[in-house]
């Protein structure tokens, strides 16, 4: 029988089900895979699409489905759902809404439970991003849970990040929480059959546009993002939106714009250091410490700074 990664990526999709179970609890046997599916990885366009909840992001991910069918490209997504409160697992609204292309081995959606981590991404989807990467899938999206504002880690993970509005839903005051829309590369207001589509539209731009700075000296030029209108539900606009990601990619390779690739780079370094760093300290010979500083910490004996610079110290290279 082959391994994992190697049957993955000869287009075993129980295998990759598997392999990303198995990166999602974070296994010896993912990281395994990892190690030899790595080198295969950072070929394909990968795509975040985030806003807040109400605003029909999984509607238009399922139209965008289509939309890069239609061109003869494979698709993966990774949407990032609720964790249940009961089992801890994801609430899989995500997965039913995208049921039409269930049965083609060109399209794969995994649904992921957030379990808590915030930023709007699964602690594990960046990763979960490479492997679909690395097995052949041409184009990723990254869905996100759908808490609003806080969901700018998307940003690093993603080549393209898209976020979206909808009208009617306060629109001044969506376009002012420039911590989601400052790590838009496109905006993009969705159900646009409904009155005030336009407007929205036409507001975003201006706040958009009043609020980019001057390029500076020696610095990149400051994003503006486009504004684009959709309806998801009857796929118009949905063809511009994907062709406007795929301008927007053109451009960074063209302009050799590599702060995207490092700043994902960063958060799998992140990651990776936070899982050993919190495996090292659950281990059976610094349970004691552990939970001593808690007690510390509880009982304001000793302040968290204090504590945790203790604790790492006690972590010299094994």
């Amino acid at each position: 029988m082959s391994d994992p990664a190697t049957a993955a990526r000869a287009g075993d999709r129980r295998a990759l089900a598997r392999l990303l179970t198995a990166v999602e609890n974070r296994t010896p046997a993912a990281e395994a895979a990892l190690r030899v599916l790595y080198p295969y990885a950072g070929r394909a366009h990968l795509v975040g699409i985030t806003g807040a909840p109400g605003t029909g992001k999984s509607t238009l991910v399922a139209a965008l489905i289509e939309e890069v069918r239609r061109g003869g490209r494979s698709v993966a997504v990774v949407a990032v759902d609720p964790t249940s409160p009961i089992t801890g697992g994801a609430i899989l609204g995500d997965r039913v809404r995208m049921q039409a292309r269930a049965t083609d081995p060109d399209v794969f959606i995994r649904s992921m439970a957030s379990r808590g981590h915030a930023g709007g991404l699964a602690a594990a989807s960046v990763t979960a991003a490479a492997v679909l990467d690395a097995v052949g899938f041409e184009v990723v999206f990254l869905e996100t849970v759908g808490t609003g504002q806080s969901e700018v880690e998307v940003a690093a993970a993603a080549d393209t990040t898209v976020v979206v509005e909808a009208p009617e839903m306060g629109d001044e005051i969506q376009a002012i929480k420039a911590g989601l829309l400052e790590v838009a590369d496109l905006v993009v207001v969705n159900k646009g059959d409904r009155p005030g589509a336009q407007r929205a539209a036409a507001q975003l731009r201006a706040m958009l546009s009043a609020g980019v700075a001057p390029a500076r000296p020696g610095r990149p030029a400051p994003k503006r993002p486009e504004v684009l209108i959709t309806t998801a539900t009857t796929g118009e606009g949905v063809a511009e939106l994907l062709a406007a990601t795929e301008r927007h990619r053109a451009r960074q390779l063209a302009d050799g714009d590599d702060r995207t690739r490092l700043a994902r780079a960063e958060a799998e370094l992140m990651a990776a250091l936070e899982h050993r760093l919190r495996a090292r300290l659950r281990d059976p010979r610094r349970l004691a410490a552990g939970e001593a500083a808690l007690r510390a910490i509880a009982d304001h004996v000793l302040d968290p700074y204090t504590a945790a610079d203790r604790l790492l110290a006690t972590l010299a290279p094994e």
